[in-house]
């Protein structure tokens, strides 16, 4: 519980700030981020634990990555994120998950995550800025990765890139549990 709380005051200090740094009012971002203005303040006081689809909303919004959000320690040049220190942001009881490996500020937010999605289960993600793209590498199983309605399957061994300004999911169709390597490239703020 502790991490959480950590988490929570990393998150509403963090979403302050850019929020400030970018001049946006609450009513602008909650309207750049598609969330209400009543939930960010509860976010910027630190009253509320969001679910990752609102971070990573109000993240593009901000043009910056979830990891900058809750607060990462960087170094200089080479940053190190050892395994205890990678952040579960999303899991159900049956054993699906999505990790947070890394991020960095390139020209826009960067983020790598690690996915694991038992059978029968899904994640879906609402469209991110324009620009966006999310390269995924199927490790185990086989990905049923649905774009904008269509779907694809992604066997193991095999990559799949996409631009991520629509509507996708990520499921697992099959009998055995799907695990992947994610990468998400979001354009800078404008």
């Amino acid at each position: 519980m502790a991490d959480l709380d950590l988490l929570t005051r990393s998150l509403a200090r963090n979403v302050k700030r850019w929020r400030t740094e970018r001049g946006f009012t609450l009513d602008m971002l909650a309207a750049r981020a598609g969330v209400s203005r009543g939930m960010l303040i509860q976010i910027e006081q630190a009253r509320t634990n969001p679910s990752i689809g609102t971070i990573v909303k109000i993240g593009d919004a901000l043009g910056v990555s979830v990891p900058t959000l809750l607060d990462y320690e960087r170094g200089p040049n080479v940053r190190i994120v050892p395994a205890d220190r990678t952040v579960r942001l999303w899991q159900t009881e049956r054993g699906s998950y999505s990790r947070l490996l890394t991020g960095t500020e390139a020209l826009g937010p960067l983020e790598m995550w690690e996915w694991r999605l038992m059978p029968g289960e899904s994640s879906d993600s609402d469209p991110h800025p324009e620009g966006t793209v999310e390269l995924v590498h199927v490790t185990a199983g086989e990905l049923t990765l649905t774009v904008d309605g269509e779907e694809h399957r992604v066997p193991a061994g095999a990559s799949a890139s996409f631009e991520a300004n629509a509507p996708h999911v990520y499921g697992n169709a099959g009998d055995e549990p799907v695990e992947m390597i994610m990468t998400v490239s979001v354009p800078p703020v404008q």
